[in-house]
């Protein structure tokens, strides 16, 4: 239907690549911020609690606040960290696999994404924040229901469900900057506590960035992450010879990874606003018009990837699943991290595996939620 389709709700759909990686990439592309939402007509939903707190946060920032606040952090997961958070993550796949395991003795099969894939991933961001591991299941509960608000078109039913799961998040995590204020550690809250007491001397502000830094961390690293690793599993298990030639071949592991964020990326779109009037493939685009990056169309673009509907691990990598430009995904080398160690361990330990049938995914358009994968040994 071309590089550019207009939605039946205004604006465009963007399809291709190289006109997804321009906006993407583009300076003149933004985020839709306050200022664009302040500009909008029908504003029941940009004015949603859930709406307004997530434009608070890194992914609804633009220049030059977003360059501030993405400044402090630095580089999140460096090759340092990353080294330093491998064991933990290697020994949390080794209990969650076996409980697994347990499970298909028992049961003859287990739930994939249910025991393993949501655990891995608030294991590990939980670790990171030190956050109480009594307390993963609630926010790993209310992470799915506050993402609502970030669908493409959320009904007001939805968008009431993320105003419930928003306020949740809003209370514990302020808790959480609060205790970590009077009782300071080692940690990385407590760390960027003291990097914005620095910047700023209003403690008030700094503790309003802290909270929502760290509201955006938890949920940005859940959803996509445990949908990242069932879309591995089930790619290369419905893939013939594929899990047989991996366990051969574990060198292979990593473009595994890459071609499973290429082939079914977590998230399926993205919105940017035009910041002035410009022009995307041939097209002319007025300013403050929204554009919604497909992923999956661009990684599936077959003038970018030949044969795009080929699961093939060995393909020269080329996708856009982390994004790009000044948003590009801050977690990308934690989410390889934690499909490496998972997908090392299970080729191991579980060399014919099998799903028992296909994933089960919740009734979403951006968030390509798998709600079940149903495996057997």
């Amino acid at each position: 239907m071309g590089d550019l389709v207009p939605a039946p709700w205004g604006g465009y759909l963007v399809t291709g690549f190289d006109a997804c990686n321009e906006v993407l990439r583009g300076r003149n592309w933004l985020v839709p911020d306050f200022a664009w939402q302040e500009r909008q007509t029908g504003t029941e939903r940009w004015h949603a609690v859930a709406t307004q707190e997530m434009s608070r946060t890194l992914s609804r920032l633009n220049a030059p606040e977003h360059t501030r606040q993405r400044h402090s952090l630095g580089n999140l997961f460096d090759r340092r960290t990353l080294q330093d958070m491998t064991p933990h993550v290697e020994a949390d796949v080794a209990r969650l696999l076996d409980r697994l395991a347990e499970r298909i003795r028992t049961d003859g099969e287990a739930d994939l994404s249910e025991l393993v894939s949501e655990q891995l991933p608030i294991s590990t961001v939980g670790r990171w924040l030190d956050i109480a591991p009594e307390d993963h299941p609630h926010i790993l509960d209310i992470t799915h229901d506050q993402v609502h608000a970030q669908e493409l078109l959320p009904t007001r039913s939805q968008l009431a469900v993320s105003e419930a799961a928003t306020l949740h998040l809003r209370r514990y995590f302020t808790d959480l900057v609060r205790e970590r204020r009077e009782n300071p550690g080692d940690d990385v809250v407590s760390g960027w506590i003291r990097t914005w007491d620095a910047l700023d001397s209003d403690r008030e502000a700094t503790d309003r960035v802290v909270y929502e830094l760290t509201m955006f961390a938890t949920i940005a690293s859940l959803e996509t992450t445990a949908t990242l690793l069932s879309s591995m599993v089930w790619s290369l298990l419905r893939s013939p010879g594929a899990w047989a030639g991996l366990r051969e071949r574990p060198e292979d592991i990593d473009g595994a990874i890459e071609e499973a964020l290429r082939y079914d990326p977590p998230i399926r779109l993205n919105s940017r606003v035009a910041g002035e009037d410009t022009e995307l493939a041939g097209v002319f685009v007025p300013k403050d018009t929204m554009v919604h990056v497909m992923y999956g169309a661009a990684n599936h673009d077959p003038r970018r990837n030949p044969d795009p509907h080929v699961f093939d691990i060995h393909r020269k990598r080329s996708h856009l699943a982390f994004g790009g430009g000044a948003h590009y995904c801050l977690g990308a080398g934690l989410a390889k991290l934690e499909a490496r160690a998972l997908l090392g361990q299970l080729l191991r330990r579980f060399p014919t595996l099998r799903a028992v049938s296909p994933p089960e995914y919740a009734p979403r358009m951006v968030f390509h939620r798998v709600t079940s994968l149903r495996v057997a040994a």
